[in-house]
């Protein structure tokens, strides 16, 4: 069991010792110094910005990009995601990362899961042996979230705050319509496998409701339950459980008990509302509270209209991990972060009471799972704790790789033509194909 941490003055902060033992990428060493005078962090949005602003110890907030730790100046820069602009951006920092002057090196950059392994597995990051970051440190943190950020040498390279474990969420008033009741466990027992989803979907129509806003809705159900790779030998792979999402959706679209709406578009987005019709969207924690329109007046979740089931099968959505670049000037503060802002007991449990964060703590999380007195809103005051714990467990990313990203992207986008009818299955595939290689030139040999 790990030892549990306490709020670190700079001064011993800056006596903890260090371990550099070499892990950048195979023959490339790890370079760590600790006379930064300023902290550069790389990040997409400000969800882990405002963690850090509201619980890391001794964090002074000077304005919405900068803060002070002691004596040094902490920066933020934020590149947003769209168009692939916050990846571009890193890669180019990192690139001029030995070469940058002091105050300019990066020190702390964010990853998320779907391209992870680009920069895991490369010398950009430094493994938690460079930091001095032990097993025993991490002891308490889900599996899973360590394996994403193992590269292919076996180094753990990167810490999350979070665990991402997804529910199937729908709208309590269409549950009661069509099922008679609006109850998680017997909901459960009519969405427990595809077949029964699809049962269920045609029930749903028949009542005038689509049963998810968009066939993308269920993908990531069945690509985090795959059992081969997508790229195997330089070689392209279906798995077919792939295959069954295609052959299930296109049934379900050709039904009209779904749609082929854009992820976060606003056809797709109706469904936050009563009169969008739409019984479930899947998703984690973050899901619910940031991105169902719960704080807007007359959305299903304002008045606590949502609740939160199994669902067909277990899966995980997102998450945010912090690595440390290869190359920081800050390397005792770099370690002191990943610490505090991913093992620490106090400020975990406060960002689950006051954030509603699935945070990456087994302990921590259990402990909530039959808590009657927590409970949220948008969820009419259920408590899913209990339903994220189990969905956890089942969570097994042996067959990640570092084309997911891409290939994830283009499949979902050239299987709509062929659920719109504008193809055969077999086109929207050569069309996949052909776009994934345009993406990856390896692939095309």
């Amino acid at each position: 069991m790990r030892k549990k941490l306490l709020s670190l003055g700079l001064a011993s902060l800056m006596a903890l010792s260090l371990v550099a033992c070499g892990g950048g990428k195979k023959a490339e060493e790890a370079t760590m110094t600790d006379d930064g005078k300023v902290l550069n962090i790389q990040v997409w949005n400000d969800e882990w910005k405002t963690r850090v602003e509201d619980y890391y110890p001794g964090y002074e907030k000077v304005d919405e990009n900068t803060g002070k730790i002691g004596d040094v100046d902490v920066v933020w820069t934020v590149t947003p995601n769209a168009d692939n602009a916050y990846q571009n951006h890193l890669d180019d920092v990192l690139s001029k990362q030995a070469d940058a002057d002091a105050d300019d090196k990066v020190d702390i950059f964010l990853i998320e899961a779907d391209y992870a392994l680009k920069y895991v597995d490369s010398s950009a990051s430094l493994s938690m042996d460079d930091l001095g970051i032990t097993a025993d440190d991490l002891g308490d943190q889900y599996k899973y979230t360590q394996d994403i950020v193992t590269d292919s040498e076996g180094k753990m390279k990167g810490a999350s705050w979070q665990g991402c474990p997804g529910l199937m969420i729908y709208n309590r008033e269409i549950a009661k319509d069509v099922f008679g009741t609006d109850d998680p466990d017997k909901i459960q027992e009519s969405f427990s496998d595809w077949d029964k989803f699809q049962e269920s979907a045609a029930k749903l129509k028949k009542k005038g409701y689509k049963v998810t806003a968009s066939a993308n809705d269920t993908y990531r159900t069945f690509s985090n339950n795959v059992t081969t790779k997508w790229v195997e030998d330089g070689e392209l792979k279906y798995d077919d459980n792939l295959m069954k999402w295609v052959d299930m959706s296109k049934e379900m679209v050709d039904a009209g008990q779904t749609t082929t709406a854009d992820l976060w578009g606003d056809d797709w987005s109706k469904g936050f509302y009563p009169a969008g019709n739409v019984f479930c969207y899947f998703g984690p924690a973050w899901f619910i509270d940031f991105c169902m329109a719960g704080d807007v007046k007359g959305s299903v979740g304002f008045d606590g209209g949502w609740a939160a089931t199994e669902g067909p099968q277990g899966f995980y959505w997102g998450g945010t991990w912090i690595c440390g670049a290869n190359g920081t000037d800050n390397s005792s503060l770099v370690k002191d972060i990943m610490l505090q802002m991913s093992t620490n007991d106090e400020i975990l449990t406060k960002i689950v009471t006051e954030k509603s964060d699935f945070v990456n703590d087994k302990e921590i999380m259990e402990s909530f799972a039959d808590n009657k007195d927590f409970g949220d809103k948008i969820l009419g005051g259920q408590n899913p704790i209990g339903k994220f714990c189990a969905g956890i467990e089942g969570v097994d990313l042996s067959n990640i790789t570092a084309y997911d990203q891409g290939c994830n992207e283009e499949f979902q986008n050239n299987m709509k033509d062929y659920f719109d009818g504008n193809c055969t299955k077999e086109e929207a595939i050569e069309k996949f194909e052909q776009a994934v290689k345009e993406k990856y030139p390896e692939l095309d040999k």
